[in-house]
């Protein structure tokens, strides 16, 4: 089975040859990412490295299409959902909200975790589950905050 590197690497040599130059730049833009992460953490590229780094870039576009919509820049908006909706593509889908909740409360238990200064605890915990690579922790840790007093 390919990883995910490996079919961002195809798809942007079938976007070359479609001579589909957006689809094309962005994937690009998105291997030299990798690429970068792989030289600055002195790691082999594998899929836990490009899960961070795509994650990562669809967070930063998802702040600033919200920031285009402030301004009114509805062109901006629309480039930045089309990018955000191909890398997305390249992203494992996320656990189920059940199983987060379960794995959440687990994680709780596991670290006695009582207040939200022992937050850390618990994402710690989590950063050690198998599941871990499926996990936004942004969106964990309101859970996370929201369970904790």
């Amino acid at each position: 089975m390919a990883t995910i590197y490996e079919k961002l690497r195809a798809d942007i040599i079938t976007a070359m040859k479609a001579r589909d130059a957006g689809k094309a730049l962005i994937l690009r833009t998105t291997d030299a990412a990798i690429q970068r992460a792989a030289m600055d953490a002195s790691k082999p590229i594998d899929d836990a490295l490009v899960i961070t780094v795509l994650r990562k870039a669809v967070k930063n576009l998802t702040d600033a299409k919200a920031e285009f919509a402030k301004g009114g820049r509805a062109d901006l908006v629309a480039a930045n959902e089309a990018e955000i909706k191909l890398l997305e593509q390249y992203l494992p889908a996320g656990l189920e909200p059940a199983k987060l909740e379960a794995l959440i409360a687990e994680a709780i238990a596991a670290t006695g975790a009582t207040s939200k200064k022992e937050m850390g605890k618990v994402i710690g915990a989590l950063k050690q589950r198998p599941e871990a690579p499926l996990i936004d922790f942004g969106a964990v840790s309101k859970l996370i905050q929201a369970k904790l007093p």
